[in-house]
């Protein structure tokens, strides 16, 4: 039975080859070549790894090269096609990288059932949270429906005409008119109170 890797090099996925579209940009062309000079050729093996793992580090490392040189290299006038390549790169890996999850939340894991530091079998498990993650994702009206009740949506109106009402009815409460109509009166008889004291010591 095939088992699924549990580490890294799960989530490493196979490069594009030549022809493919990603790789057909035009490259940074060095004006001297060096020993250490990032050659078109490397541009395109970099930007192939990077799709496979989402990883600059790794992609550079791949190709014998620091990460502080492409960043350079990226920055350098005429680099707009690698620059262009490297952004779809990462957007490549990262929508592989969904898909994996996804697959992951449909299908869950095997992990190995271990006794007395043995492996004796295995055993499938989901992870709840990735499966709600998804569901909340593409399934946002019927899993997620608060991120989209917003002003003008059904269930806003309902709610803002509810809380409206409810602030009228406090409004014209026989109860709430008294309390306030008394805690004016009180205010009135106190700034009375002021005056006549006022008053008094003038005389």
């Amino acid at each position: 039975m095939a088992r699924q890797a549990c580490s890294q090099v799960a989530f490493v996925r196979e490069k594009p080859g030549p022809g493919d579209p990603l790789l057909d940009f035009e490259p940074v062309v060095p004006r001297t070549l060096r020993k250490n000079s990032i050659t078109p050729e490397l541009q395109r093996e970099f930007i192939a790894h990077l799709a496979a793992t989402g990883i600059v580090r790794d992609a550079a490392r791949h190709i014998g090269r620091s990460n502080e040189a492409l960043y350079r290299l990226r920055q350098k006038p005429g680099a707009e096609g690698f620059r262009a390549a490297w952004e779809r790169a990462l957007d490549w890996a990262m929508t592989r990288l969904e898909d994996s999850a996804f697959a992951r939340a449909l299908r869950g894991e095997e992990r190995p059932i271990i006794h007395r530091g043995e492996i004796v079998g295995y055993e499938r498990r989901w992870n709840d949270a990735l499966v709600m993650f998804f569901l909340r994702a593409r399934l946002a009206d019927r899993y997620a429906p608060a991120a989209h009740i917003t002003p003008g949506h059904p269930v806003y109106e309902r709610i803002r005409r509810e809380v409206e009402e409810e602030a009228r009815a406090r409004a014209n409460d026989p109860a709430n008119v008294a309390r306030v109509r008394e805690a004016i009166d009180a205010k009135v008889r106190a700034w009375r109170k002021e005056l006549e004291a006022g008053e008094d010591s003038a005389d």
